[in-house]
């Protein structure tokens, strides 16, 4: 009894797993843009590139601290070098030669070695440029986030499209249907033409295709925006906003007015970070003329054998010590470095003016974009407006075709406006969305 009570609730535990991953994931568009930023790939990686600048920087730093190196040599010469001396000086006749091998086959050399930089100028200059890495890195993060945020809110509208789209044509396709079949049994019946059967067919074998298009599209814009945010393919994501709704959150006049702070902009940042980066080449290439003094510090111990004895205790080592200073002093490059730090005080004026240039062109791009987004805000009213006359003039089109007064070209005509119409509405929402976003990004506000 009691194993089958503990086999029962095992079932319902796991049922109640299976059930919890099969779940849907349920987004507005703003949690969708705040899943996204943490979990889509390129601001993953976004997040290791400023832990990789800041392990760059202490490696930097390092550079120049004390730094200890430890070797051992070992060495058994297997056949030594014979050294021939005067005989004289082993009681020999003068003219002969005695051979001679100078100690042991065997030795060991155990060393340490403390070296510390005293002073070098390139060292202090890359110790400053690491501040302007970091600032560099943190800016590349921001610009990735505002990416992926464009790319959710593109992609989430995309998904609210195809799904707006889908519910149209079927709509479309029924009313269509409809009309197909009263008039095929009217002219079966000898009351209406072939040609009105025709030309129905003609315009719902259109909305057919369009509608298995719209379809497959909402599961490949579906599987796009679980993409961006870094969700399996096919995850079963769910969206909380419909579009109508999105819209008319995202129309915002207030946008119009908010001045342009231009030091938050993020590409402005990422250009000062340029001018910063080009004036620490500067820096450095000057510095390149600058001597530099190290110091060091080694101690070790020499020990020889004609067998390998060196572990043994009694074995006698011999120690030796050595302390110095290196200083470098750069004389003469022919030129060599004066040319470098010109090339590089031509790259910092290059930068100066690139960051002219890109204030410039955010200022411009910020009245386009407010521009874009006035005329998409005007589009998306014109053209629910012309949605619903479009939705009348069919109306009473089908009515006139009823009663035979309106013709079926007629009447196709009507139906052709009113699914352009419908295209046009929903393309107007979609452009206004995407619209504020772009203006935002310029303005650097991540309000939705």
């Amino acid at each position: 009894m009691k194993h089958t009570l503990f086999t029962l609730l095992a079932i319902c535990t796991m049922a109640g797993l299976s059930a919890q991953e099969d779940a849907p994931l349920k987004f507005s568009l703003q949690e969708a843009v705040t899943y996204a930023l943490e979990h889509n790939y390129s601001a993953i990686n976004a997040d290791r590139d400023i832990l990789d600048a800041q392990k760059q920087k202490w490696e930097t730093i390092a550079s120049g601290l004390p730094q200890i190196s430890g070797a051992i040599n070992y060495q058994n010469q297997l056949i030594q070098q014979v050294v021939q001396l005067p005989g004289p000086i082993a009681g020999g006749d003068p003219g002969t030669f005695v051979e001679v091998v100078f100690g042991q086959p065997q030795q060991i050399n155990a060393s340490a070695t403390l070296r510390q930089q005293i002073f070098d100028g390139s060292y202090i200059v890359g110790v400053q440029a690491t501040k302007a890495f970091l600032s560099y890195s943190a800016n590349n993060k921001e610009k990735t986030e505002q990416e992926v945020r464009k790319a959710v809110v593109e992609a989430y509208g995309n998904v609210l499209l195809a799904r707006e789209s889908v519910s149209i044509f079927e709509k479309n396709k029924a009313t269509l249907d409809k009309n197909l079949f009263e008039t095929q049994k009217l002219f079966e019946n000898g009351l209406g033409d072939e040609e009105s059967v025709e030309q129905l067919q003609i315009t719902l074998a259109s909305v057919e295709n369009q509608l298995k298009n719209a379809i497959r599209l909402r599961d490949i814009t579906l599987q796009m925006l679980n993409l961006v945010m870094g969700l399996a393919l096919e995850a079963p994501t769910q969206l909380t906003q419909d579009l109508d709704d999105l819209t008319q959150q995202q129309i915002d006049f207030s946008l119009m007015d908010d001045a342009l702070v231009l030091e938050d902009n993020v590409d402005y940042k990422l250009a000062m970070n340029l001018n910063e980066q080009r004036y620490y080449e500067w820096k450095l290439a000057r510095s390149r003329a600058l001597p530099t003094l190290n110091g060091f510090f080694s101690y070790g111990a020499l020990s020889f054998a004609d067998q390998f004895t060196f572990l043994d205790s009694g074995q006698p080592y011999f120690e030796f010590s050595t302390f110095g200073l290196d200083l470098n002093i750069p004389i003469f490059s022919s030129l060599g470095r004066s040319a470098s730090t010109q090339r590089a005080k031509i790259a910092l004026e290059k930068a100066k003016t690139q960051l002219t240039e890109a204030e410039a062109q955010i200022r411009l791009q910020l009245e386009n974009a407010r521009s874009n987004y006035t005329l998409a805000i005007e589009q998306y009213a014109t053209s629910k407006s012309n949605l619903g006359l479009a939705e009348r003039i069919e109306r009473k089109n089908q009515v006139k075709y009823e009663e035979g007064i309106a013709s079926s070209f007629e009447l196709r005509q009507a139906q052709t406006q009113l699914y352009n119409a419908q295209q046009e509405y929903l393309q107007s929402m979609i452009e206004v969305i995407n619209k504020k976003t772009a203006l935002e990004i310029i303005l650097n506000d991540n309000s939705l």
